[in-house]
């Protein structure tokens, strides 16, 4: 049982889905809203303000990836842990996921068990953590650990959980090369099943923001992080 009741917003059009969830979940102690469509579930997350949303992609009305670009540009949900669980096995449903901040990506059918593992290993964070008010700053790039912003030059962003982190990653691991393999084992964790490509994805998403000089592509290793 967790000692601190975290909030969760079930999103599927599956009302036997929603209820076995929410059955498990709230006997683990969390909080639990759940909504069946993509629209429906914007309008309660916006009110419920969730610590971690669960959603489908193929549903009526707007489909779980549009409600998810939605939700996460919306200022009091940028914080919100966003995971995918979905029948969607093709690794395009996957890379788009994770290209609007997905966190976790999870195909259907999955044990009860094993998605509370998932939900656990996400949002363990959360009962640990205290903010802090430090910056980073190296050269033009500046690091906000209390809200998760980075600024560069006389740009600024709120970075999605998982983009954060692994940037935070590569800053507290300078000048090492990490392979895509290590790099999941860190920022993941083990047994978060999201493949090397996921990696990628990420690491494009945080360039595109701070430029291509701090990442660099080490061919046929990894990746590695230079702060000079």
């Amino acid at each position: 049982m967790i000692d601190v009741s975290l909030k969760v917003l079930l999103v599927d059009d599956d009302p036997d889905i929603l209820e076995l969830l929410q059955y498990n979940l709230e006997n683990e102690g969390y909080l639990v809203e759940t909504a069946e469509n993509g629209k429906i579930a914007i309008d309660k997350a916006k009110v419920f303000l969730p610590d971690l949303i669960v959603m489908d992609i193929m549903m009526p009305v707007m489909d779980g990836i549009e409600a998810g670009r939605i939700i996460k540009q919306l200022p009091d949900l940028q914080k919100t842990y966003l995971l995918f669980l979905t029948a969607r096995a093709e690794e395009y449903s996957e890379i788009a996921a994770f290209d609007i901040g997905a966190d976790d990506y999870i195909i259907k059918p999955v044990k009860p068990r094993a998605l509370l593992s998932r939900i656990k290993a996400i949002l363990k964070r959360e009962l640990s953590e205290s903010p802090v008010s430090e910056k980073i700053v190296i050269e033009n790039l500046t690091i906000n650990k209390q809200n998760y912003s980075i600024a560069v030059n006389n740009n600024s962003w709120v970075l999605p959980k998982k983009e954060f982190d692994l940037l935070m990653f590569f800053v507290t691991n300078p000048n090492k090369v990490y392979s895509r393999d290590e790099i999941l084992s860190n920022v993941w964790g083990r047994g978060i099943h999201v493949t090397e490509r996921t990696v990628d994805v990420h690491i494009r998403k945080i360039r595109e923001k701070i430029g291509e000089d701090y990442i660099r592509t080490i061919k046929g290793v990894g990746y590695l992080f230079s702060n000079s």
